[in-house]
């Protein structure tokens, strides 16, 4: 097999842009539309807003690698390096590790990319991990780097990576393409294109141990970010991780030669999807505020916290929808209680009711 890597024309990627410049196009549109949504906010609404979207990458961006954090800690992480919490919740060092990265991303995103800015995300991503030779470096292992599945006696290799010995040489030339690639640079290139160049090249160096998929989708976020002047806001990985098995798919086909139309195809509509995601939570925290202004000063305490725990399930809400048990689980009320105040939040159209009896199930009155 001849990778990628090992061919003559690498990393010379070619594409048809007449295949790409519709979703360029839309990308644009959509960013503008997102960043005019963003100006109904005010200062507080829109730190929930980010601090929300960035726990969700972090979550999924690991989830995508298999590694299932807890959400409260991750979020709890984030809040404390914006400088809004202060708490003592045990966080682990994993938990720790990807919300640093993911603030640092959204914080920093105008920073030139240098090798000690990746050195870093990766000792954050593995701090305390024991098991790797090289932390917050590029691998310097002499064992071949394979992306494997399979038993172990007779595994199928999807992936080889260069050499060790190669990897630095190879990250010069990445970053060197990095920045000559830049908006307004010599060789700029449309967002959408740099985007999934970004993540392609990087995941076919494979120049770190273990994190290169994670690090290659901070870096996708990084470079939309350049090109916007601001972070992007995009829920990248959380598309991503409802159907990660085309995405390795997809890797997998385009690593064996570097005509990548196909690849940017799948990727460019993957970057549009999670903008799409991305504005229907704007929208939803949008309505979010028009509720609770409507219900000002009309809701018990109970009541209350029912609704911003329900909001707090996000744009898919409960699996299910509410149900009686659930608002006695959230507030310990009793039932008569209970079936007093859902009655009334259906009176007062916050809620909309699905169901009969033991069947019956609660909603958010809004548009999703």
């Amino acid at each position: 097999m001849t990778w990628n890597w090992q061919q003559s024309d690498w990393p010379d990627f070619r594409w048809n842009n007449a295949k790409l410049k519709p979703l360029e196009s839309l990308f644009l549109k959509q960013s503008g539309i997102q960043i005019g949504s963003t100006k109904h906010f005010d200062e507080s609404e829109f730190r929930y807003l980010v601090i929300d979207l960035i726990t969700s990458e972090a979550m999924k961006t690991s989830e995508i690698e298999g590694e299932y954090l807890d959400r409260k800690s991750v979020q709890s992480s984030i809040r404390h390096n914006f400088g809004l919490e202060i708490n003592n919740r045990r966080v682990s060092l994993a938990e720790h590790g990807i919300a640093a990265l993911m603030t640092d991303l959204y914080q920093n995103f105008s920073e030139p990319l240098t090798h000690d800015i990746l050195y870093e995300w990766h000792s954050m991503l593995t701090n305390g991990r024991n098991d790797l030779q090289d932390v917050g470096a590029y691998r310097t292992h002499k064992d071949t780097m394979q992306v494997v599945s399979g038993r172990v006696d007779k595994p199928t290799i999807h992936f080889e990576a260069p050499p060790s010995a190669a990897v630095f040489n190879e990250m010069q030339k990445y970053i060197s393409w990095w920045h000559r690639t830049t908006p307004r640079a010599s060789d700029e290139l449309p967002p959408l294109i740099r985007a999934g160049i970004a993540h392609l090249y990087f995941v076919c160096i494979h120049p770190f141990e273990d994190g290169n998929g994670r690090i290659g989708r901070a870096l996708v976020e990084k470079a939309l970010s350049e090109e916007l002047g601001k972070p992007t806001l995009i829920a990248l990985s959380q598309i991503i991780e409802r159907d990660k098995k085309l995405y390795y798919k997809k890797l997998e086909e385009n690593n064996k030669h570097n005509e990548i139309t196909d690849w940017l195809i799948y990727f460019s509509n993957t970057i549009l999807k999670a903008q799409e995601y991305s504005l229907k939570l704007i929208d939803f925290l949008i309505q979010k505020t028009k509720l609770f202004d409507q219900l000002r000063n009309k809701l018990n305490h109970r009541q209350t916290k029912v609704l911003e725990r329900m909001f707090r399930e996000g744009i898919d809400g409960f699996k299910g929808g509410l149900s009686a048990e659930n608002y006695i689980s959230i507030t310990g009320a009793s039932r008569a209680t209970v079936t007093r105040d859902l009655t009334d939040l259906l009176a007062k159209g916050a809620l909309l009711k699905t169901g009969q009896l033991k069947s019956t199930r609660y909603y958010l009155n809004i548009r999703v």
